[in-house]
């Protein structure tokens, strides 16, 4: 058995393929590109193919087909990058990774509490020696209420972590979970919307909830709140984000996706003109930050990451996985 790894990171993924070669018994090649045309044909003689988000459209997952290639292994938590429909009509079976969900949550949490405190603006005015309190008043942290979107693994160690801040904590997911009970209260979207104080989305992206936070979420938002999204690009309506924080309407933003992000995170573009010029409108404000899609970037989680493409191509092979990943609330 063989996995052609795409967009395989030299310096810290390649180690993990060498050492779950052995433990697995399954052979790998790789490239540090992410597919094209031209590089297709490299997966052929490989039963799988691993791949972090990039363009897997019912054209590329043709290509890869008619090369032999069986399974698309998303070294990712997300998929909906993938065509899930024409990958089951080519009769190629689609997985996801799962990985400890505290690197996540506690990234979210620290970018909450940098929102608040107004922390990276502080920062920049540091560098430049600008020692005074004007417009850096934040706000405590535990007076706050926080809205948790998504209750599922890194959802739920959000509020288990964010209950030791002592903060009231509200719920909204499709799905209820006994152990957010403990620490959270369930409540409907128009009301984590309305009593919210700070926003962490933590569902994977859909159909259902593409632009869950748009225009009409925004003018149900208390005046001042703060947007965190550590979960995909595609939640936040860009625009409508833009015209809540130039309005004043929402206090600010920490964002470590973007809409449209693949192609752009994970390169080095210095000294290049970048096309995304609302990611431009959203780097120009005092009140936003931006990383670049790292909150998972972790040892423990980049190590599980790799060793989820072995597992899953070694259980589709033996027939302990039938199917691929199952839909489920929150991440």
């Amino acid at each position: 058995m063989k996995i052609c790894f795409y967009a395989l990171r030299e310096f810290d993924e390649l180690r993990f393929c060498e050492e779950f070669k052995k433990e697995f018994g399954i052979d790998y090649v790789y490239t540090t590109e992410y597919p094209t045309p031209e590089n297709i044909a490299l997966a052929a003689g490989c039963e799988g193919i691993s791949c972090t988000p990039c363009d897997m459209s019912a054209p590329v997952l043709e290509s890869f087909r008619r090369v032999g290639v069986k399974y698309i292994l998303c070294r990712a938590i997300g998929y909906d990058h993938v065509d899930l429909r024409r990958a089951k009509e080519l009769g190629m079976k689609v997985d996801n990774v799962s990985y400890p969900p505290t690197g996540v949550a506690d990234y979210a949490i620290m970018l909450m509490l940098a929102s608040v405190r107004k922390f990276a603006h502080i920062l920049k005015r540091t560098e430049l020696q600008d020692y005074s309190l004007k417009n850096k008043l934040g706000r405590d942290f535990t007076a706050c209420t926080v809205g948790v979107l998504g209750t599922g693994r890194i959802g739920t160690t959000v509020i288990q972590h964010l209950s030791g801040f002592g903060c009231r904590i509200l719920a909204y997911d499709i799905c209820g979970n006994d152990t957010v009970k403990k620490y959270a209260e369930y409540a409907s979207l128009d009301r984590v919307f309305a009593e919210s104080d700070v926003l962490t989305l933590h569902m994977n992206a859909n159909k259902g909830n593409h632009h869950i936070i748009g225009r009409d979420a925004i003018a149900k938002m208390k005046e001042g709140a703060y947007i965190i999204n550590t979960a995909s690009g595609k939640l936040i309506d860009s625009e409508a984000l833009i015209e809540g924080i130039e309005s004043g309407k929402l206090g600010g933003a920490a964002l470590d996706v973007v809409e449209f992000e693949n192609g752009l995170y994970y390169y080095n573009h210095m000294g290049k003109v970048m096309v995304n010029p609302k990611l431009a409108v959203l780097r120009s404000f005092p009140n936003v930050i931006i990383s670049p899609h790292t909150a998972f970037y972790t040892a423990e989680n980049v190590r599980e990451m790799v060793r989820g493409s072995f597992k899953s191509l070694a259980d589709f092979e033996s027939g302990s996985k039938a199917s691929g990943f199952e839909e489920e609330c929150g991440f």
